[in-house]
């Protein structure tokens, strides 16, 4: 299994630059959504609309203070708004704008493309299986990894 976990380390080595390749380039392509701000700004989309800035630090794992900075990032490009929470005053619940339901789908389009084109003369079983070792993958990783809701992913970045 040694020569089998180093092979695999070189290609997740390739796979690592691949995908900073391609979010360098969709900066560069769709740069309505700041460099390094689509992870969060797809993470609120999905905790809906109910999502606190603490919401986003437990789920994204990451230090209060990157996840205050990103979205006062996202607020100032006009791509989240800050609206009131009516049971907690003192709170506020943040929302994606119009503007950044557009760039988020514009940039899920871009992606798209670039792997259908990647993709192109894989069968669409290969493409599934590959999702399928992915997921399965990356869930290994954090169990071998013992990981546990105190982890802090700051330092990964």
């Amino acid at each position: 299994m040694e020569s089998g976990s180093r092979e695999l380390g070189l290609r997740l080595y390739d796979l690592v630059r691949s995908v900073r390749l391609l979010k360098q380039r969709r900066a560069d392509a769709r740069p309505a959504i700041p460099p390094g701000m689509l992870g969060m700004l797809v993470q609120i989309e999905q905790l809906s609309s109910d999502c606190h800035a603490r919401d986003l630090v437990d789920r994204t794992r990451l230090d209060a203070s990157t996840v205050s900075r990103s979205v006062a990032a996202l607020v100032a490009h006009g791509l989240v708004e800050r609206q009131p929470d009516p049971t907690d005053k003192r709170a506020t619940f943040l929302a994606v704008t119009p503007a950044g339901r557009a760039a988020l789908a514009d940039s899920h389009r871009w992606y798209g493309e670039v792997l259908q084109r990647a993709l192109a003369d894989w069968t669409p079983g290969e493409v599934a299986a590959l999702s399928s070792a992915l997921g399965r993958f990356a869930g290994d990783i954090e169990v071998a990894l013992a990981n546990n809701d105190n982890d802090n992913l700051e330092a990964a970045r």
